[in-house]
């Protein structure tokens, strides 16, 4: 009986050793397969690596789901932010970044990069750029209906480069953002003029203008600028300012 006992000890040892040896191997292969399964980092997107691009001019959240697919950029966006606003073209090769920035032009947005490869957006905002030398102290001297004129003769002639933008044939509403230094640094067109290659002509257009004053501190913006039909019949002639620019 006595060796019954131990035949019977030394069974029950046996299996519950092999029961723990089981268990090991058991959380051995778990620990492994997790390490398997785990989740792998996706590789960071080089943001200035060029890409070919081509995305069409179109409601700006389909064109950002669209540059996203495009150049493996994530996008965390309010769909009420871009409710109404819509993007331009952007058709050849360019970094992620610089195609991002061209394709934000006149929604009045700007992006705001959690990494570089991650970005959400937010209401355009003026960088806090330096006035230009010799400016600083005149700044505030300039008077508004001034800067006003000024701003309306550059833009007049930025608009006069181009047939396709030539003031006095259509309408539009546009914001604009002005730096201190007299650069559009934003812009939003808030209504279409009705053709797609004016719109994106219209607001590339502004992206180069430049006011020959510095901006007023006392500037509210943006500054809403409405362009009408010349109902009239008297058309801006932007031959004279051609003219007068050496054009």
């Amino acid at each position: 009986m006595q060796r019954r006992r131990a035949k019977v000890g030394y069974r029950s040892f046996f299996h519950a050793g092999v029961a723990r040896c089981g268990l090991a191997l058991l959380l051995a292969l778990a620990a492994a397969g997790m390490a398997r399964a785990a989740p792998q980092e996706p590789p960071m997107v080089d943001a200035h690596r060029l890409l070919d691009l081509d995305i069409a001019a179109q409601d700006l959240a389909e064109a950002l789901e669209l540059f996203s697919r495009s150049t493996g950029m994530a996008v965390l966006v309010d769909r009420e932010l871009t409710r109404g606003r819509r993007s331009v073209r952007v058709q050849g090769r360019y970094s992620a970044r610089d195609a991002l920035s061209r394709l934000l032009t006149g929604s009045g947005l700007m992006a705001r990069y959690a990494r570089s490869d991650a970005f959400t957006l937010q209401v355009a905002q003026l960088s806090d750029a330096p006035a230009p030398k010799g400016a600083g102290g005149n700044a505030g001297t300039w008077a508004s209906d001034s800067f006003a004129s000024a701003l309306q003769r550059a833009v007049e002639a930025g608009l006069c480069r181009s047939e396709l933008t030539r003031p006095g044939r259509y309408r539009a509403v546009l914001q604009l953002w002005i730096d201190r230094g007299g650069h559009i640094e934003h812009s939003r067109l808030v209504t279409t003029t009705g053709d797609l290659r004016r719109d994106e002509a219209l607001v590339q257009s502004l992206s180069e203008t430049w006011v020959e004053r510095p901006t007023p501190s006392s500037l509210r913006q943006p500054v809403t600028l409405l362009l009408i039909p010349d109902s009239a019949g008297k058309r801006m002639d932007c031959r004279q300012r051609q003219g007068a620019s050496g054009a």
